[in-house]
């Protein structure tokens, strides 16, 4: 990745600064402090590349569409959340300061727009708590809901409650407490529990991520939402997305070893990217890191890396950091931050379902394909 100075991006793009600074704030163009002057921004080349193009003139269709996948430009509406100057806003709400007091059921019932929040209590529990019954428990439930198409709104966010409560079953103790508390009663840490609360606010809705989208291409022929929810699921296994936290692992064994500076150095010269640190959403760092990390005393460890990470790479930690750090500090199952994350984002991705139903459209993009030609007898 290639980062250009305020001058060098204005002379691509032809607009003065003021349309450079819009850019950034609107996500167009990524942005960070330069580390020789951390008075002045550097910014993404690739990004201002993108928009010096389009300024010139009409794309090819095909570009447009291989720019709007990989962190490019909006390919569909959404009125349920968006990272909007740097703070991530549900519904227009600032997710950061909802995570103070907020619980996952209130903010569910944000972002499907129920009349109440939602209850997603259980009686009973699975032989084996964790992911694999999480995954066994919505896969049974998508095989045998009824598809969305010709019902309510009503009935559908029952629908959305059942799936919600169906893997909760599977991951946390049986109740009709808040979430956060049974999943601190599971892991026997009470302690962790508003730590765990404030993880589930942040993580519950985060615009059109891979495993977001996926859900609401399901919803879009119109499967059962706890089919959106399983292919989310799916999504969200991949250590590029719901398991990036898992990558933290080597790096503070190392930090542990010889030190956050000699750690994070070897990583440098290797070539290797830092895991868990930046994200291209926000040009200043990812809120969500900051507000969950707030929540705790973060390990020494983790406080040494995210400080010389910041200071040798110029980017901050990020929420898989943070969920990393929090794992650590109250001895959770090293699974957590997953578990934690699919509880969280099923809401985000019913959400996407029940608005993607409402619009009656099947997403169903065209590929360009660049096989051999047919042969010609």
């Amino acid at each position: 990745m290639s980062w250009i100075t305020a001058e060098q991006a204005l002379a691509q793009l032809g607009t003065k600064p003021q349309t450079l600074y819009a850019n950034v704030s609107r996500g167009r163009i990524g942005a960070r402090p330069d580390p020789a002057d951390p008075r002045r921004s550097l910014y993404r080349q690739e990004d201002v590349e993108r928009l010096a193009a389009r300024q010139k003139g009409r794309r090819p269709a095909h570009t447009v569409a291989t720019g709007t996948i990989a962190w490019g430009e909006p390919v569909l509406e959404t009125a349920i959340a968006t990272v909007k100057d740097g703070r991530l806003l549900y519904r227009g709400q600032d997710a950061a300061a909802l995570a103070e007091a907020a619980t996952l059921e209130e903010v569910a019932r944000l972002l499907w727009q129920s009349a109440a929040p939602p209850v997603f209590g259980s009686t009973t529990q699975v032989g084996e708590p964790g992911l694999p019954a999480a995954y066994r428990a919505t896969a049974e439930l998508a095989a045998t809901d009824m598809p969305t198409a010709g019902r309510t709104r009503t009935v559908l966010i029952a629908d959305a409650a059942r799936t919600v409560s169906f893997l909760a079953e599977a991951l946390a103790a049986p109740g009709d407490a808040p979430l956060h508390s049974r999943l601190a009663r599971q892991w026997n840490r009470p302690d962790a529990a508003n730590a765990i609360r404030r993880a589930l606010v942040l993580l519950a809705e985060h615009e059109l991520n891979a495993s977001t989208f996926a859900a609401r291409v399901t919803a879009s022929t119109g499967a059962p939402l706890s089919a959106a929810v399983l292919a989310g699921l799916a999504a969200l296994s991949g250590p590029l997305h719901g398991n990036a936290s898992q990558s933290m692992a080597g790096l503070v064994e190392q930090a542990q070893k010889q030190g956050a500076a000699k750690a994070i150095g070897a990583h440098i010269r290797q070539g290797s990217a830092l895991p868990c640190f930046g994200h291209r959403l926000y040009s200043d760092g990812d809120v969500r890191a900051d507000s969950l990390m707030a929540a705790f005393n973060v390990p020494i460890v983790f406080a040494e890396l995210a400080a010389t990470g910041e200071r040798l790479i110029g980017e901050k930690p990020n929420i898989d950091f943070a969920l990393a750090a929090l794992t650590a500090a109250f001895n959770l199952p090293s699974d957590a931050p997953l578990q934690i994350f699919a509880l969280a984002r099923s809401v985000g991705w019913i959400a996407h379902a029940l608005e993607q139903v409402e619009t009656g459209a099947l997403i169903r993009p065209r590929a360009r394909y660049s096989g051999p030609d047919p042969m010609i007898s």
